[in-house]
């Protein structure tokens, strides 16, 4: 089984407060409850930030910032098609966010569309082809699509970026675990057992590897 905790330590990630020139030309009023909803939505209380995100849409509904932060929240309150929603229309006020285009690939993705999150996801990698979330959440879906080697492809790709990161044990754990059970859908048990141990001996707190290993190898 893959993990998909990555889906939420990619949003977590871009949660932003507002650029300095939406702050500029954006109605004060929206700013404040822009800003309000944003800090309930750090305390965990996606329920109260969406009430803020709400007002500030009537105020400023040209702000795509808004829109993406109160897809957040939805997605966290598993409000998947809602989410959807607000990342569209994030997407078509700012064509360009990638962040915008992972997490409509996230929620579509647990909403049962996995073909529209993985048309997301390559939206994703090709404008921002370093960010190593996007290959891992796209190596899941392929996962689950089984397209194992194009999920193989993903998470080398992703640890080969991540590889500046040393300290980054979660990434690297659960590309490692991930790879290896794509591994094993091809019959490379070799190969899956070698990933299934560097991702124990990466986090040897993440107990799910060497279960395997100590199952199938």
């Amino acid at each position: 089984m893959s993990r998909r905790t990555i889906a939420i330590a990619a949003a977590l990630s871009v949660l932003a407060l507002g650029s300095p020139l939406i702050i500029a030309n954006a109605n004060p009023v929206a700013n404040h409850y822009f800003f309000q909803g944003t800090i309930k939505y750090n305390q965990g209380n996606y329920q109260e930030a969406i009430v803020d995100f709400n007002k500030a849409v009537e105020l400023n509904p040209l702000d795509a910032q808004i829109f993406y932060n109160r897809g957040l929240a939805k997605y966290y309150l598993e409000d998947n098609l809602g989410a959807v929603d607000d990342f569209t229309k994030a997407i078509e006020l700012d064509p360009l966010d990638a962040d915008s285009y992972d997490m409509r690939g996230n929620a579509k993705s647990l909403a049962g569309d996995d073909k529209g999150a993985l048309a997301d996801y390559n939206k994703a990698v090709e404008l921002n082809p370093r960010q190593i979330y996007f290959y891992m959440n796209r190596a899941l879906t392929k996962i689950d699509l089984e397209d194992y080697q194009g999920a193989i492809t993903d998470l080398t790709k992703a640890l080969e970026i991540s590889s500046a990161e040393p300290d980054d044990l979660i990434t690297h754990s659960d590309a490692y675990y991930n790879r290896g059970n794509a591994r094993e859908k091809l019959n490379d048990l070799d190969g899956a057992c070698s990933d299934w141990r560097k991702a124990a001996e990466v986090d040897p707190e993440y107990k799910e590897p060497a279960e395997l290993v100590r199952l199938r190898c």
